[in-house]
């Protein structure tokens, strides 16, 4: 693939930092080497000598200060050797991208750690996106993509979606309006970017299905789109076999993935992880290198913690969203199952709800809800849905909360 034909004019200037390929020059070095060139402080001066982190399962987590120093000091931008290592592992076991082996100008796998997927998302876009492209969308999708993508000045494109996730035949409806013959013609206006959450959407809990993104992965070939998979509930889908990824299906190297530890781990360290062929990938790399410089290394250094993440990848937190999901579904049935429709998530986090006979879900809110408690969010729009989150609420404070006026 072309990976220039996708670069906007700030990203295809990157060029690495000076002071940055020093560091990480520093970092392959020797201990014994002095270095008299860079300006990393000397990591006696730390105050932190050491600390121990004690871990639900009993396990505890031990940085001694050889490690703290390593921790408190900078890294590489694009992670540290380790953690990259462990997650190119992850991404090979859990998806076997066909991408894993090709060359690098053919689009292999390559991956960089982010300070939370979010960071990966707004570089993706910075990318990517010029101002009056079009991008692909889901109807409705995540409100952090749209304050990401909004003030870079492109026109976003609605895909209709449903409880199944993105609708091939509306994408396929909406891109009729360009030929794909005119795909590689200069100032071609057709897309060059989709976008979608597959996997318990924000806000919609949708999740598509293989043989959707097997459809939209060939139209996404036929007008040679980027897809960008934003995927931070794919570890909690609550059924196996989990859904087959983008990634996995990605023979081009067409797919930009981007993963988060913040829906099972913690949201407040801010790991996430973005996979994708490396001459993109470098320049994700090339930005944060001007930007964030790199993700905390105390968040990513200890090894110990990559082993815990392994175990954590497994069915408490899925368990957990499950009840809440299945408490909520229960509480629903019981009280609002004439006055709203709904779909059981497959995955995620969040609960989404038409209302019956009522055209404008805000007016019910600011006119009901609010008497009792009840936050809201809304557009400008009109609507007749509305998000529940199975986040934060237990049952006898909310689910039992239902049979009132609502």
């Amino acid at each position: 693939m072309n990976y220039a034909r996708f670069l906007t004019a700030v990203s295809a200037a990157r060029k690495p930092s000076a002071i940055r390929m020093l560091t990480e020059l520093q970092l392959r070095s020797p201990p014994s080497l002095i270095s008299l060139a860079g300006g990393a402080p000397n990591p006696n001066t730390f105050p932190f000598q050491s600390c121990s982190i004690q871990v639900k399962n009993g396990d505890t987590l031990m940085f001694d200060e050889t490690m703290m120093k390593r921790a408190l000091q900078y890294s590489a931008s694009s992670g540290i050797p380790e953690l990259l290592s462990w997650m190119k592992t992850l991404q090979k076991d859990l998806h076997n991208p066909p991408t894993a082996n090709y060359t690098a100008e053919n689009g292999q796998m390559d991956m960089c750690v982010t300070t939370g997927s979010q960071e990966g998302l707004s570089k993706v876009f910075e990318m990517l996106v010029n101002p009056g492209d079009n991008v692909l969308i889901d109807a409705p999708t995540y409100s952090g993509t749209l304050a990401a993508l909004q003030p870079l000045g492109c026109n976003l494109v609605s895909v209709p979606s449903d409880q199944y996730g993105m609708i091939p035949k509306g994408l396929k409806e909406v891109l009729s309006r360009w030929d794909p013959a005119d795909v590689h013609k200069p100032h071609s206006t057709i897309p060059r970017v989709l976008y979608t959450i597959p996997n318990g959407g924000n806000p919609t809990g949708a999740s598509m299905t293989a043989q959707r993104k097997w459809e939209v992965y060939e139209l996404a070939r036929q007008y040679d789109l980027l897809i960008i998979e934003d995927d931070p509930y794919y570890f909690l889908q609550f059924d196996k076999p989990w859904a087959p990824t983008f990634l996995s299906m990605d023979v081009d190297g067409r797919i930009i993935r981007t993963d988060s530890f913040s829906k099972i781990l913690s949201s407040g360290l801010r790991i996430g992880f973005v996979t994708g062929p490396k001459p993109l990938v470098d320049r994700v790399v090339l930005h944060i290198q001007a930007s964030t410089m790199h993700t905390s290394t105390f968040t990513q250094v200890d090894e110990p913690l990559l082993l815990t993440l392994k175990s954590l990848l497994s069915f408490r937190v899925i368990e957990f969203y499950r009840t809440q999901r299945d408490a909520m579904l229960s509480s629903a049935d019981k009280w609002l199952k004439d006055v709203a429709e709904w779909h059981s998530p497959a995955a995620g986090m969040f609960l989404w709800m038409k209302l019956k006979g009522i055209t404008d879900s805000q007016q019910l809110i600011m006119e009901k809800a609010l008497e009792k408690e009840v936050g809201q969010f809304y557009d400008s729009e009109s609507v007749q849905v509305f998000r529940l989150s199975l986040c934060l609420c237990v049952e006898r404070e909310t689910y039992g909360g239902w049979g009132g006026e609502l």
